[in-house]
C-alpha cells in the first residue's frame, strides 16, 4: 500500500501563487506515476498534472499549461505542484494519487493511491 498526504493548501487571489506537496509513505516503490487530480463542487474530477517517478515525463491538462509545474524529490518521497498566475476557475480540492504503472493516462479512475485532498481557493 501507498499512504498520499497532501498539504499546502489555502486561499488566495487570483494572479497569485500557491505550492502544493504529496508526501508518500508506505510501499513507495509501487508509485511509479503520480498525478494531481481537482474536483470542484458539482464537477467531475479531472486530471491537472501528472510525472513519472523516476523518468520525469510530465503530463497537464490544458487549462494549466504554463500556469502549473509538477515535479519531484525522490529523496523524499514527494511530488510537488507549483500554482501560478491562479484564477478562480482553478479553485477546488486538490488530490495527490499514484498508480502502479508508468504514467500512461490522466483519467482519475486509472489511479490506485489517493489522497485526502487539500482545499485551494483562489478570489477575484
Amino acid at each position: 500500500q501507498v499512504q498520499l498526504v497532501e498539504s499546502g493548501g489555502g486561499s488566495v487571489q487570483a494572479g497569485g501563487s500557491l505550492r502544493l506537496s504529496c508526501a508518500a509513505s508506505g510501499d513507495t516503490y509501487r508509485r511509479r506515476c503520480m498525478g494531481w487530480f481537482r474536483q470542484a463542487p458539482g464537477k467531475e474530477r479531472e486530471g491537472v498534472a501528472t510525472i513519472s517517478i523516476g523518468g520525469g515525463s510530465t503530463y497537464y491538462a490544458d487549462s494549466v499549461k504554463g500556469r502549473f509545474t509538477i515535479s519531484q524529490d525522490n529523496a523524499k518521497n514527494t511530488v510537488y505542484l507549483q500554482m501560478n498566475s491562479l484564477k478562480p476557475e482553478d479553485t477546488a480540492m486538490y488530490y495527490c494519487a499514484a498508480m502502479d504503472y508508468l504514467c500512461y493516462t490522466s483519467l482519475p479512475a486509472d489511479f490506485r493511491y489517493w489522497g485526502q485532498g487539500t482545499q485551494v481557493t483562489v478570489s477575484s
